[in-house]
């Protein structure tokens, strides 16, 4: 969606032009592209990150049992593509595998400019999964593993898709319409418009459960792995809390705003065996291409749309 189209949307609809306000402030009216209260991801010493997207720290930390030793960190962005343009625009990340259920690095590479060893897109036609209309953090997982091994010299980013809607074993219905082809508002902005009628108890209930479908996998990662590993977010959400300073009850996670809902994600730290010995080396030729038709009907079925 282009500025022109978010502008005159803006102005058709009160809320999204109160969280365009908001979203002014937060930016200081077009000084800043990012939080600059966020960490540089890749200034932090570890051999694994997993990314879990969409995940607030208040909500993982009261889900996990994962091992390790849990912080609070502040993240550069509220949506993936403000997170990964703040952390790899302009980057050599040669020395590092970037795993991802998230079709945004894709969808945004001419904009991006990095360096990987290697992108594997696990959301390319063998990854994905018709039924839910995502990538599961399974497979996620099983994908981090086959990478790890083919690649022992090389730092490993795991990005799941969970928490992040959709929500794989919810019994609703409102939720659903990725799968029908619907193009439609997503939920978090149906929510914010007042087009969907819905409990923020109900929402949170499916919003947790999303995380806690994905945490044996991360699991299973963690105790597969040797190395330092930890486990963030790109970013977190809210669920019907005020924004600032405009006091909207603000819905899922739109670009610019920085409220601690959406910037707070966990960082856990967990400590296994022998550490990588890294290495940087000449990029992998990524040949495979993807069709403009499938990126774009995947990033809807995510729920991709502001």
């Amino acid at each position: 969606m282009n500025t022109r189209t978010r502008l005159r949307r803006a102005l058709d609809n009160p809320m999204l032009f109160l969280r365009q306000i908001n979203r002014l402030y937060h930016r200081r009216f077009g000084r800043r592209g990012h939080n600059t209260d966020g960490i540089d991801i890749f200034a932090e010493d570890w051999d694994t990150l997993c990314i879990l997207d969409a995940c607030r720290y208040d909500m993982f930390a009261r889900c996990s049992k994962l091992p390790g030793q849990l912080e609070r960190r502040q993240s550069r962005g509220s949506a993936t593509t403000e997170f990964l343009t703040a952390n790899l625009d302009g980057r050599d990340l040669t020395d590092t595998v970037y795993v991802t259920a998230n079709p945004q690095l894709y969808q945004n590479r001419e904009s991006i400019a990095v360096d990987f060893h290697d992108v594997i897109h696990v959301w390319r036609e063998e990854g994905w999964d018709e039924e839910y209309g995502t990538v599961l953090p399974e497979t996620v997982t099983e994908y981090a593993l086959r990478a790890a091994e083919k690649y022992p010299d090389k730092r490993l980013v795991v990005h799941y898709m969970q928490p992040h809607y959709p929500f794989i074993d919810s019994e609703t219905d409102f939720d659903k319409g990725h799968l029908t082809g619907a193009r439609q508002e997503n939920v978090w902005n149906q929510l914010l418009l007042g087009t969907l009628a819905a409990e923020r108890e109900d929402v949170w209930r499916i919003y947790e459960a999303n995380l806690e479908r994905a945490l044996p996998h991360v699991e299973t990662l963690l105790r597969n792995l040797e190395g330092k590993t930890v486990v963030t977010a790109d970013h977190g959400n809210m669920v019907g809390e005020r924004a600032f300073p405009l006091p909207i009850r603000e819905w899922g996670h739109p670009r610019g705003i920085y409220t601690p809902e959406l910037v707070s994600v966990p960082w856990l730290v967990h400590e296994s065996g022998p550490r990588r010995e890294i290495r940087a080396d000449d990029a992998e030729v990524q040949s495979e291409q993807v069709t403009d038709e499938v990126v774009a009907d995947r990033l809807r079925q995510l729920g991709y749309a502001e």
